[in-house]
C-alpha cells in the first residue's frame, strides 16, 4: 500500500511537472490541453441534482417517518443493456427534524439517462423506487414500507447537504491546480481518502465485476429478479360520478390472470393510494386521484375471469 501510494505521488507530481514546461515552452497548446480535459472532466465533477422525493415509512427495528431524494448524477454510469442491473449511490441516512416532526433523509442517485427514461413512464419509476428501497434495506438492515406517495416538493432538507452527502467531499472547490501543487504527506493522503469508506458510492454489479476486496461495499440484485418483482397487472381506474358530475367514488378493475384466489394477495389502501401485491407475480402501485374513504372501501375477486373490483368512495 505505501509502495503504490509513493508510486502514484510521483506519478503526480512528474505530472504536473510536465504541464509546467508545457505551460512555458507551448502555452497555446498548454491551454488546448486543460480545456480538452476540463470538457472529459465535466461528467466526472458534476454534482447530483434533485429529481423527486418520496415520503414513505421505516417500520423496523423503529417506526419512522422516511424521506428519500432521487436524484440524478452523472458520475453513476447507465446500465451496460437492458438485462444488466442498474447502478445506483446511495447516501447516507440522516435524522433531522421539523417542530416536533422527526424524520430520516436518504438520498439515492441513479444515472440522469435512467431516471429521464422514467419520466413519463409510470412502471419504470414504480421499478426504480422500488429496487431504491430493496437496496436501502438490504444496506442498512432495516424494513421499510413500500407503500409511498411522490411529494410536491423535489427534495427534502438543502440541496449542499444532499451533495456533500452523495459526493462525500465538500462542494466549495478551491482552484484544483493549486490543491494539487499542495504539498500533502502520503500519511496525509490515506487519512482524507480512506477514513470514511460510506463515502464511496455504492454500485450494483454483475457477477463478474464483483472482486473479493470489495467486501460490503457491493449490493448486488440480478435483473431478472426485478423484473419478476415490478410486473404491474392490466388495470382500469375511473371516478364514477352523480347526476350533477360530482365525483362520488373511485372504481379499479385489475386483471389478475393465474391468481385462483384473492387471498394470494396484499391489499393495502390507504387516503391517497393503494398498493396490490403478489409475491410471485404481481405488484401495482396508484397514486389516487383523490382523497378516498378506506373504512368504506371494498373489494370484490370474480373468479371466472380473475378479476377484482375495489370500490373507493371519496372522502
Amino acid at each position: 500500500m505505501d509502495a503504490s501510494s509513493k508510486g502514484l505521488f510521483t506519478q503526480i507530481t512528474q505530472f504536473w511537472n510536465l504541464l509546467d514546461d508545457l505551460a512555458e515552452s507551448d502555452p497555446e497548446r498548454y491551454d488546448k490541453f486543460i480545456k480538452w480535459q476540463l470538457k472529459e472532466g465535466k461528467q466526472f465533477c458534476a454534482a447530483p441534482e434533485p429529481q423527486l422525493c418520496l415520503q414513505t415509512k421505516i417500520l423496523k427495528p423503529r417506526e419512522k417517518i422516511l424521506f428519500i431524494n432521487l436524484c440524478q448524477w452523472k458520475r453513476i454510469p447507465a446500465p451496460q443493456s437492458n438485462t444488466h442491473p442498474v447502478p445506483l449511490s446511495i447516501g447516507r441516512p440522516e435524522d433531522m427534524s421539523e417542530t416536533s416532526d422527526v424524520f430520516t433523509v436518504i438520498d439515492v442517485a441513479y444515472n440522469p439517462d435512467v431516471l429521464q427514461a422514467a419520466e413519463k413512464d409510470q412502471k419504470k419509476r414504480d421499478q426504480l423506487i422500488q429496487m431504491a428501497m430493496k437496496c436501502i434495506e438490504e444496506r442498512l438492515q432495516i424494513t421499510l414500507s413500500h407503500i409511498y406517495h411522490i411529494t410536491k416538493f423535489r427534495i427534502k432538507g438543502s440541496i449542499q447537504r444532499m451533495k456533500q452527502n452523495l459526493m462525500g467531499i465538500q462542494t466549495d472547490f478551491p482552484d484544483l491546480r493549486q490543491k494539487m501543487r499542495k504539498e500533502i504527506g502520503l500519511e496525509q493522503i490515506g487519512n482524507s481518502t480512506m477514513s470514511n469508506p460510506d463515502h464511496f458510492p455504492q454500485l450494483l454489479l454483475t457477477k463478474d465485476q464483483v472482486s473479493d476486496k470489495t467486501g460490503c461495499l457491493i449490493q448486488e440484485i440480478s435483473s431478472t429478479e426485478i423484473q419478476k418483482e415490478m410486473k404491474i397487472p392490466t388495470y382500469e381506474l375511473k371516478i364514477v360520478k352523480d347526476q350533477n358530475e360530482k365525483p362520488l367514488k373511485i372504481e379499479l378493475k385489475v386483471e389478475l390472470p393465474g391468481i385462483d384466489s384473492i387471498s394470494l394477495c396484499d391489499l393495502s389502501v390507504s387516503e391517497d393510494d393503494l398498493l396490490i401485491e403478489d409475491s410471485e407475480k404481481y405488484r401495482l402501485h396508484l397514486n389516487l386521484p383523490e382523497l378516498v374513504n378506506t373504512e368504506m372501501t371494498t373489494a370484490k375477486f370474480i373468479k371466472e375471469n380473475a378479476t377484482l373490483i375495489i370500490t373507493m368512495p371519496l372522502v
